[in-house]
Formats: C-alpha cells, sequence, structure tokens
C-alpha cells in the first residue's frame, strides 16, 4: 500500500483534464489539433510496456505494430517482458512514478490491480469520453448480448480500467465437449446425448480397445467447471452465482455434487476414466488422445487442430471434432459453461503528464475504430491479406505459418476490438467449422466469481477462506471420485463442510457482485 500512496503523492495529478478539447473526429483523425489524420502528434512519445507470450514472443518487426504505429502516429516505444517475469516486473514498475510507462498491455488482470485502480495509479476510461468517442460508439452499435464483454470489466467503483477485449470470444479459451468421430464411424457408435449413454458407448469403447480410458477427461478439478451445467445450468465446482435462482453457491457442497461423484466414480472404478484424471500430465493425457486410447473429452476447442495436426502424420483418417454436451438429467443443460474470454487488456497508467495521459487514451480509442479494428485484424491488402471471393484470407507463405507468429496478430498488446471473421481465420477452416455449434452450446452467463473485483480487504478474508474450504473440499472429493473414501461415507462429509466458512465466503462474493451487477 506504501508503494500505491508514494504514486498518489508523487504524481501530479491531471487537474483539468476535462477541460480539455480533443476535437476528435473518428478513430484517426484530431482535426482540431493538427494531428495530420493520426491519433496522436507526430512528435508524441508514447511508452508502452507488455506481457510477451512464450507461444509468440514479442517481435519488434511484425507487420502489426508496423500497421499500429502509422494508424496512431507519433512515436511508440515497447517495453516486452517475458510472461514468466511480468509479476516482478509489474511490482518494480508500480513502484514509482518515474517507473510508469503511459500504457500497460496485460496478459491477465494482475493481483492487487484493483487497489491501484481505487488509488488513483491506473485511470477509468469512463472519466473521459470526450477522448474515447470510437470506443463510445462502437459499445453503443454492439448488441445488448455482447456488452458482457465490456461490462465483466467493471471494478470495484463500478469503472472500467481494464479496456475491454471484444471478438475474440469466437477464438479464446472456448470449452467444448470433443470426441473422435473417425472412431465412432468406424464402429458406427452413437454420439451419446446423455451420461447414461457416454457411461454405455465408454463401455462399448472399452471393449474394443482394452487399454483405452474411453472418458479421457483430465484436470478435473477446472473441468467440473466446465461441464457442471450437464448437470445443473451454470454449476461450477467451486464459488458460482446461480442466475436462475439468484443466489451464491458453492458447487462441492451441493446436492448435485453427490450426483456427479457417483458418476465419475463408476467410470474411473470401471477404469472408463484415468485413475489419474485429478493429476495426469498434458503429456501422458496427450500420449492416450493420439494413440487410440481416449475417445471423448471436455477440453479446450483448440484441441481439434492441435490433435489432428499431429496425428495424422501417422494416422490420417485421426478426426477430432465437437460435439454437444450430453445431460446427466432432467435438470441439467446440454451446454458447457461458459470460458470463451479473453484476458487481455490495455490500462492507462496516471503518470501525472497530461499531455502524455491524453495521447494514452487517444491510442485506446484509435484500437476501437474501424481502421483500428482492419489494422490488427488483417493488416493491409496484399501485405497480410487477400480477398479471395469476396472474404479476407490471411497471405501464409509457408505451410505451417500462422498470422499470429508471421505477422503478430492477436498476440498481447496488439489488440482490443478484433474482426470476429478474422478469429476465424486463426485456426484451420475445420476447427472454425465447429465454432458455432459450440457457441451455441454455451451456457450463455459468465459465472461472476471469475471476473468481479474485491476491495482489499475483502481479498484478504475471501483468501484465507478459501484456503481452508479448497483444500478440505478438494481432498474429499477426489478421495470419493478415485474410491480411496466409500460413497457410504458421503453423509459425514456433508457434516464436516458445515464447519467450513462457507457462509462468510459467499458473503464477500454477493457483497462484491452487488456493486456492479
Amino acid at each position: 500500500m506504501r508503494k500505491i500512496i508514494s504514486i498518489i503523492l508523487c504524481c501530479i495529478m491531471f487537474i483539468g483534464l476535462t477541460a480539455c478539447n480533443s476535437g476528435v473526429t473518428d478513430g484517426n483523425t484530431v482535426t482540431e489539433s493538427g494531428l495530420n489524420g493520426k491519433a496522436i502528434a507526430d512528435n508524441a512519445v508514447l511508452d508502452i510496456t507488455i506481457a510477451s507470450h512464450a507461444s509468440w514472443p514479442y517481435e519488434e518487426d511484425w507487420k502489426v505494430w508496423e500497421y499500429i504505429r502509422e494508424g496512431v502516429g507519433g512515436t511508440i516505444n515497447v517495453t516486452a517482458v517475458p510472461s514468466s517475469d511480468f509479476k516482478t516486473k509489474f511490482s518494480l514498475i508500480m513502484a514509482s512514478p518515474e517507473t510508469l510507462p503511459d500504457l500497460i498491455g496485460f496478459q491477465n488482470k494482475p493481483v492487487g490491480y484493483s487497489d491501484y485502480c481505487m488509488q488513483g495509479a491506473f485511470l477509468a476510461l469512463d472519466d473521459r469520453p470526450d477522448l474515447l468517442p470510437e470506443y463510445t460508439k462502437f459499445w453503443d452499435s454492439v448488441p445488448e448480448e455482447e456488452h458482457w464483454m465490456r461490462d465483466t470489466r467493471a471494478d470495484v467503483d463500478g469503472k472500467v480500467y481494464f479496456a475491454p477485449i471484444y471478438g475474440m470470444d469466437r477464438s479464446t479459451n472456448i470449452r467444448a465437449w470433443l470426441y473422435r468421430k473417425d472412431i465412432f464411424d468406424k464402429h458406427g457408435l452413437k454420439v451419446p446425448e446423455t451420461m447414461d449413454e457416454l457411461y454405455s458407448v465408454s463401455k462399448e469403447l472399452k471393449v474394443l480397445y482394452p487399454e483405452s480410458y474411453p472418458f479421457c477427461i483430465r484436470s478435473l478439478v477446472s473441468n467440473l467447471s466446465v461441464i457442471g451445467s450437464s448437470w445443473k445450468p451454470g454449476f461450477c465446482y467451486g464459488a458460482y452465482y446461480d442466475f436462475e435462482n439468484e443466489k451464491w453457491c458453492y458447487g462441492a457442497s451441493e446436492d448435485t455434487m453427490y450426483d456427479i461423484v457417483v458418476f465419475l466414480n463408476k467410470m474411473v472404478t470401471e477404469e472408463l476414466a484415468p485413475a489419474d484424471c485429478f493429476t495426469i500430465k498434458a503429456t501422458s493425457w496427450q500420449e492416450l488422445i493420439t494413440t487410440d486410447r481416449g475417445f471423448i473429452m471436455p477440453d479446450y476447442q483448440t484441441r481439434i487442430d492441435f490433435f489432428n495436426n499431429i496425428a495424422r502424420e501417422k494416422n490420417p483418417g485421426f478426426n477430432m471434432t465437437a460435439m454437444i454436451p450430453p445431460v446427466a438429467s432432467d435438470k441439467g443443460i446440454p451446454m458447457v459453461n461458459k470460458h470463451n474470454v479473453d484476458s487481455m487488456a490495455y490500462s492507462i497508467c496516471n503518470t501525472g503528464d497530461e499531455e502524455s495521459i491524453e495521447n494514452a487514451y487517444r491510442y485506446i480509442n484509435w484500437m476501437y475504430s474501424d481502421a483500428g479494428e482492419l489494422a490488427v485484424s488483417w493488416g493491409k491488402e496484399g501485405e497480410t491479406f487477400e480477398v479471395v471471393d469476396g472474404k479476407k484470407q490471411f497471405i501464409l507463405p509457408a505451410e505451417g505459418d500462422s498470422a499470429r507468429s508471421l505477422y503478430g496478430f492477436t498476440t498481447i498488446g496488439t489488440y482490443l476490438r478484433v474482426d470476429p471473421e478474422a478469429a476465424d481465420a486463426f485456426v484451420s477452416k475445420e476447427q472454425a467449422a465447429t465454432t458455432d455449434l459450440i457457441l451455441e452450446h454455451t451456457y450463455e452467463h459468465l459465472n461472476p466469481a471469475t471476473w468481479v473485483a474485491f476491495t482489499s480487504e475483502e481479498t484478504t478474508q475471501k483468501a484465507d477462506y478459501e484456503t481452508s474450504i479448497k483444500t478440505f473440499m478438494e481432498e474429499n472429493i477426489q478421495k470419493f471420485i478415485i474410491g480411496q473414501k466409500p460413497l457410504s461415507e458421503w453423509d459425514s462429509f456433508k457434516e464436516e463442510m458445515k464447519e467450513l466458512p462457507l457462509e462468510e465466503l459467499l458473503s464477500i462474493y454477493e457483497t462484491a457482485y452487488n456493486r456492479v451487477k
């Protein structure tokens, strides 16, 4: 907290910002300021710090940064910090106003972010609508059902500091039920529509492939919060908001959890699912899938391209694709829980330099303009994309090239508003063809527990409660599922749960959510 206070004491707070008249007429032009069609003046300098993802580490000569510099104007200095080092670097950046850049491009919201916002280290987009006409115009044009992409960025005071992403919900963190279509076709098997059918077809597959685990689920604790809607709409393992009954719940303590445990225990006991489904390493799990020992699983949509690409080298007919989620009972729905959220964002730092602050707002504003969307989604026709049969497609000279690795599109810090058609073009046509089906079977509500902001005091209390609850719950649920603890002891487990601070924890979530819902 001392670091935050020092920022406030040392920074020249931007009194008079509201008196500024930017004269912005569109995403690229500031006519009254004489900026020659650019967002900022030629002699202006913006210092930007971004996280650099290990899979697509920042490259200075990426085309996307060339297009950003051309559209925004001025001089843009980018400091890229490896994601693995970002937590440490972020603490150092926030230690003094002298080390603050004008903008920070985050991969995820860091711990303590809300505290910095409330102390004035970051600036709210809501406070400068005069500098964000394209931002306002764009979000006013977006259908109401898509406003969650912006609204879930609200902080403790209800304002948005963490600039929202649009368009990447068709590409990022999409979860789905996947299955081996070629295996099902080969043996004339019916794709399961219920959990009972999933059990039956798994038994058939086990006979055909004795060494297999047909229901090849992994990372079970997190995946329970993906497939929970099959038992109850929006059900998550931990804290979640029950939109049907308008109340906060803790999934592992509900009766629904028992139904899930009984099903999974049966699958593990009969070796239809891996016994180490809680802890199995990705490499071991991948080997099961690619060697005809795993056929149905909930996971990331991107696993379609991942598995098809590597498995088809030895098995050209290998075909992993998406299926409609099976339903457990009349209480469930054929949907996965919503996870298709892009966690990247920009935040404007309160450097105390009014001119730099205004330019940072204008940079953000350009990102939401039509010109900005085209530049960061597709680039330039003839250079990074071409139009074929009336549709844009990326120019990828060599097999294996991707728009991310080749041009830098949708890498951290390069986008805020993305053309959804470009998001589809980042993956194979085969995978993209499954997106509509998957999203049609994705629960409409995003669990507020994944995005709601907490005060410093709430964060501390929540961490204390969750540590004891999570340890107890996970240890016992895992034992029940893998058979180390008999199901006959479930009632005793429920009695022990009464000693946990569940009500206190859910009260914190409720208070935080009520501030912004």
